[in-house]
């Protein structure tokens, strides 16, 4: 429908004023508040991560793009109460023990949200017993790690083994990213996957749980 192809396309432009406008006048007139994410708000974040990913749009594009998509949710929401809000299930994300950088965590985060994802965000310098818990806890369908420095790579391996030391290993996807991390890296220490960019990892968590 033209309409929804019009949210998507401010999602797309990061114009939070006409999401806004767009969304209300779709509430108003009785359309389908899923519909509206799926079709519109879903559909206009999916088009950013294949533009990001292709080069053609960068971080602070991505991230206006981002808040555009959340004050559209923040209007559709209250209209979601006794609906069946489907996601393809949760993802639990942080940057590993002794490293502060999470500008491309939370990148991350934000467009695996977007993809129809549940996120937790447990933020920077997470060690390996925090993350064991936080699975424990929370019992996502996918741990993400980010790595930004070489040094605290080897955390990455020490979290793996504390998973699987746990007897949590089979229950969870890992996938990691980060500048120093390789596909190869992300192999040898055992991890599901590995995103070299924001849109790959949403599309990894897709292919991970069999939503693409």
């Amino acid at each position: 429908m033209a309409i929804f192809q019009d949210v998507a396309n401010a999602v797309i432009g990061g114009d939070i004023e006409r999401v806004k406008g767009l969304i209300k006048d779709l509430l108003d007139s009785g359309k389908d508040p899923l519909e509206i994410i799926d079709q519109g708000l879903i559909a206009g974040m999916d088009e950013v991560g294949v533009r990001f990913k292709a080069g053609e749009m960068f971080v602070p594009e991505v991230l206006m793009c981002a808040k555009t998509m959340a004050e559209g949710m923040s209007l559709i929401r209250p209209h979601l109460e006794g609906k069946d809000v489907k996601t393809h299930g949760t993802l639990l994300i942080g940057t590993v023990k002794s490293d502060l950088h999470d500008i491309g965590k939370n990148l991350v985060a934000m467009m695996v949200e977007s993809a129809g994802f549940a996120v937790i965000n447990l933020g920077t310098d997470v060690s390996p017993e925090a993350f064991v818990k936080a699975i424990q806890e929370h019992k996502p369908d996918i741990l993400g790690m980010s790595a930004l420095l070489t040094t605290t790579l080897p955390f990455m391996k020490e979290t793996i083994e504390a998973i699987k030391e746990a007897g949590l290993r089979e229950t969870v996807k890992i996938i990691v990213g980060g500048a120093p991390v390789t596909e190869e890296y992300a192999r040898q220490i055992g991890a599901d996957g590995y995103a070299p960019d924001a849109g790959s990892a949403a599309e990894l968590c897709k292919k991970l749980v069999g939503a693409n």
